[in-house]
């Protein structure tokens, strides 16, 4: 088994997924860091949901946002909702696993906010209930999905925004997410500060 050969193919794979999501995803992530930044600036905030490796991702976006990308700017009012163990398991607990985030989402969000889902398949039960939770609450969504989209797709709105990998391997659906979180943020960052250092 030839080892060296298995890791370039992901580096081989890696590119040419993030090239063609690039094609499809760029307007929409733009949209994406345009809306968010107008939520900010309107005293909103961000909720950001997801499981497993999604959820490291929502961590990752709301550190970003609330302490910095790469540049000094003001802190940003962001919240991953996959953070509060106490929460998390009280909810579940109580109510079961499905609405750990909705929960949390009735609980803070406001109209004006934005509810980032996050979910590989598009169909993580407890992203769905959350997203149900910001539509009540007049919530704009940003779905990060793969594959097809799953249900999440077809759940969203006027007003709510897509980020769809249309790839079948989750690892590679990741990689093109983290990459649209450090996008959004770029942009975020240039609308604030410009190209400061």
């Amino acid at each position: 088994m030839d080892l060296k050969k298995r890791v370039a193919a992901h580096f081989a794979q890696s590119i040419e997924v993030k090239q063609a999501a690039e094609a499809v995803l760029s307007d929409d992530t733009a949209r994406a860091a345009a809306a968010m930044f107008e939520a900010l600036s309107e005293d909103g905030k961000i909720l950001i949901c997801g499981n497993g490796g999604s959820a490291a991702d929502a961590q990752h976006f709301a550190a970003e946002m609330t302490g910095r990308f790469e540049k000094e700017r003001m802190e940003l009012a962001a919240l991953s909702l996959s953070t509060d163990t106490s929460a998390l398991t009280a909810i579940g607990n109580d109510y079961g696993f499905d609405h750990i985030f909705s929960k949390q989402v009735r609980a803070l969000g406001k109209a004006g906010d934005i509810l980032v889902g996050i979910s590989t398949s598009g169909n993580s039960a407890n992203v769905i209930e959350a997203v149900k939770a910001a539509h009540e609450r007049d919530m704009k969504i940003v779905a990060l999905t793969g594959r097809d989209g799953g249900k999440i797709r077809h759940m969203l709105k006027d007003g709510d925004i897509l980020l769809n990998v249309p790839h079948p391997r989750t690892a590679r659906i990741q990689e093109v997410h983290i990459l649209l979180i450090h996008a959004i943020c770029d942009c975020i960052d240039f609308m604030l500060v410009g190209d400061a250092a």
